[in-house]
């Protein structure tokens, strides 16, 4: 298996390392929007953020990764945790990242009947999709904004139940399907459906570096890295254990990290000042305030960590106004330095 790059050896997308790490603290965010140009590392940092992570402990031959802790949970058609069969195993794989191609069917997607084994042997049984291959992973999609419709729609029914649900040529199927949605795409390209652009949590406006020395590290790193991956990845291995250390001690401290009220009127007052639809804006932006502070090694959700969460959560939630022609980055940016300074 080829070596990852390493994701404290990527320069010049902070935002974007932020992000992830807030996602992998806490997966009920929502996923991750990712905007900009092509060629910026996007996936390269997703990877490098999967293979960071510690592994994840699955049922041997269950196809949705079944955790073996959590037998009483149903979780599909052909699990041995599901089944309780006496005798099965267990073991660690890596967290699964699976990419969603454009040009996938629905079936591709969700699963539907093997046909191979009802035609050879006249059995029925049902071949799990990608949404099965990325429970308790990541779903990759590249050029999300160009996503069918119909793919559209799967994954927004999914995204809001957390499970699949095939109903087809004779199979009757329900299985788990919670992963990290992420979505990238360019934007000059095409518009997000409104439905699916407010299923995602976190919104990172990506952009290729403008200054010099930046854009020769990266070069200069991704050259040593094709050059020799093993030799690159051991000068990092110090910082990536680190790294990795911090995350899984952020993911055990979330749950103790308080929100006072005073940061509940905050997150209101600022989704008020934007005119964000709906309160998804206020529920995400305190949570992923939490889940920064708990990387932080913060108590408790003050000032600090609602200004550094507010771009990420809100950004791609404006509306468009027209009397007013400023970036929604700049909108976000201009209605923090009014509700904080009060």
């Amino acid at each position: 298996m080829a070596l990852p790059f390493p994701f404290t050896a990527i320069v010049g997308q902070d935002e974007l390392k932020l992000a992830l790490q807030l996602a992998a603290i806490d997966p009920g965010l929502g996923g991750i929007l990712v905007f900009g140009d092509r060629g910026t590392g996007k996936s390269t940092a997703i990877r490098a953020l999967a293979a960071l992570l510690p592994q994840i402990s699955v049922v041997d031959g269950c196809p949705y990764h079944c955790d073996p802790a959590d037998r009483g949970r149903a979780c599909g058609e052909g699990c041995p945790a599901h089944e309780q069969r006496p005798g099965w195993t267990s073991s660690l794989q890596a967290i699964p990242v699976v990419d969603l191609p454009l040009g996938a069917t629905e079936d591709r997607v969700v699963g539907a009947l093997d046909l191979e084994l009802a035609l050879t042997r006249g059995q029925k049984k049902f071949a799990p999709g990608l949404l099965a291959r990325a429970h308790r992973g990541f779903l990759y999609i590249d050029e999300v904004n160009l996503l069918p419709d119909h793919l559209v729609d799967l994954l927004l029914d999914v995204a809001a139940s957390g499970e699949n649900i095939v109903e087809r040529e004779g199979v009757s199927v329900r299985h788990p399907a919670r992963f990290v949605l992420i979505g990238s795409g360019n934007p000059e390209e095409g518009e997000l459906r409104p439905q699916l652009l407010d299923r995602f949590g976190l919104s990172v406006d990506v952009k290729t570096p403008q200054d010099l020395p930046t854009r020769v590290e990266v070069v200069r790193r991704r050259t040593a890295f094709d050059q020799d991956p093993q030799a690159f990845w051991e000068r990092h291995r110090a910082s990536e254990l680190e790294c990795r250390t911090r995350l899984e001690a952020a993911r055990g401290r979330l749950s103790k990290v308080q929100v006072p009220d005073a940061a509940l009127e905050r997150a209101a007052v600022l989704c008020q000042q934007l005119g964000t639809d709906g309160l998804r804006g206020e529920l995400t932006l305190i949570r992923g305030a939490r889940a920064f502070a708990s990387l932080e090694g913060v108590t408790a959700v003050g000032d600090r960590e609602l200004r550094t969460i507010a771009g990420l959560a809100l950004r791609h939630r404006l509306r468009r106004n027209p009397l007013d022609d400023a970036g929604s980055s700049a909108r976000v940016d201009r209605a923090i330095a009014e509700v904080f300074a009060t």
